[in-house]
Formats: C-alpha cells, structure tokens, sequence
C-alpha cells in the first residue's frame, strides 16, 4: 500500500465512463466495505447503512433517472468557476469551467437555462456516460442513530463524511475508480431512488457513488490552499 500522505494527495475522482463489464473483485470490495466499517462516527452510533448495486437491469433503471438542475446550483456554481488552469491556480478553490455546461458559463444566460438545453448535448451525453460502471454503492444516513447532544445531529453528518473519506482511500489505495453522483441526492432524484431499491423511509441517501475501472485517464489539475493559509497558530 502506498505512502498514506501520498495516497491522499493522489486521490481524486473519476469522472469517466467506468468499464461495466469489468467487475470490482469481491475481495476488493469487501476491503472498501470494511474501511466504511471501521470509520470514526460520534459516539460510535455507526448511524449509516450501505446499499451495494451490481445488478445490472437496477443500474439501468438508475441511470435513467432524471436529474434536474435548479438555478440556485448553477449560480452558486458559476462563483467557484476558474476558466483556465491559471486561475484556479491562483484562487486555489473551486473547479474548471470545462467540467459544466456551455449555458452555465455565462452569468446573464443563468436564469434563462437553468436547465440543460440542446446545446449541451455533448455534456448531456457525457453525463449519462458518466454513469457507466459495474457498480454503485449508496451511504444512507440513520437519524435515529443520532450523536448525542448534537445540535442538527451535526457530529453525526460529519460521521458520514468520515467513511466516504475511508471508502474513497482505500479503492484509491486498490487503483479502483471512484466518482461521487451528487445530483442523486436531490429530493426528487432521491426518492425515485429510494423506490427502485425499497429503500425504508427513515433513512435518506447521504452519499452515492460509483466504483469500477474508468475507461479512459481521469488526470485533471487539482488545486489547495497552502498550509500557511488554512492553519492559526495560538489563536486565529
């Protein structure tokens, strides 16, 4: 296994079509099981469960689902935007313009497409691409499994993102793609979900992602803030 600082800096997301005829081998997925196991949650309330797809006719039904894009992302999303590699090495947060649409990059144009259009169709179909893999896995939250004394259940959402990071490092460590699908997580998105895989309704999808082998290089600049930037010495 890699060099754990190595590995963290290496980890990214893969957002390629993964090759849905190579599956992920059960043992590696039984170690990525076993990470999500073993993450720290508050309290130790474990409060997650896991849903595993490999089914190939309910990966279909999933990628069908449609996913509407509301006009508060996209205008939260076009203030993260850099629209070349030199700017966001320079700002050091946020994304590429190149990830998204052409009618989200226009600031006037939000409103008008806060949905895909038929200029976006080469996006439209990377997206549904996207989707490609062998396998999803689906991190779905518990709240009666609450930290207590957390004000919102806040230690326990952090939980989550705990073994999402453990999951994520160790299919990093066994060269499996991963890629998180976070428009999954929106309300109408979400409860088409939660139908297809019966899915109880006390619990909600926290995190879903695909896992598998990306059919092409997944390389792309990836940017943080310097150490002397985020860390206050004896006070801020």
């Amino acid at each position: 296994m890699r060099d754990l600082l190595t590995l963290i800096k290496q980890r990214q997301s893969s957002r390629c079509a993964f090759d849905p005829d190579r599956p992920v081998p059960k043992k590696a997925l039984e170690d990525i099981l076993e990470a999500a196991c073993w993450a720290p949650t508050a309290h130790n309330m474990q409060n997650f469960e896991i849903v595993v797809v490999d089914d190939k006719k309910l990966l279909e039904k999933i990628r069908e689902i449609h996913f509407p894009v509301s006009e508060t992302f996209i205008q939260e999303n076009y203030l993260q935007l850099s629209f070349s590699e030199e700017e966001l090495k320079r700002k050091k947060t946020g994304v590429l313009s190149t990830m998204f649409p052409k009618s989200w990059l226009h600031p006037g144009l939000i409103a008008e497409h806060s949905s895909l259009n038929e200029t976006d169709q080469p996006f439209l179909e990377r997206h549904h691409q996207l989707l490609s893999c062998p396998l999803m896995v689906f991190l779905l939250y518990d709240p009666k499994r609450r930290a207590p004394g957390s004000d919102g259940d806040f230690l326990g959402v952090m939980s989550l993102g705990c073994v999402l990071e453990n999951m994520w490092l160790m299919a990093a460590s066994l060269a499996i793609g991963f890629h998180v699908v976070s428009a999954l997580s929106g309300s109408s998105p979400e409860a088409e979900l939660k139908r297809i895989l019966h899915i109880p309704n006390h619990l909600s999808l926290a995190i879903a992602f695909r896992l598998g082998y990306p059919l092409a290089s997944t390389s792309y600049l990836r940017v943080r803030r310097d150490i002397d930037n985020v860390t206050h010495h004896n006070g801020f």
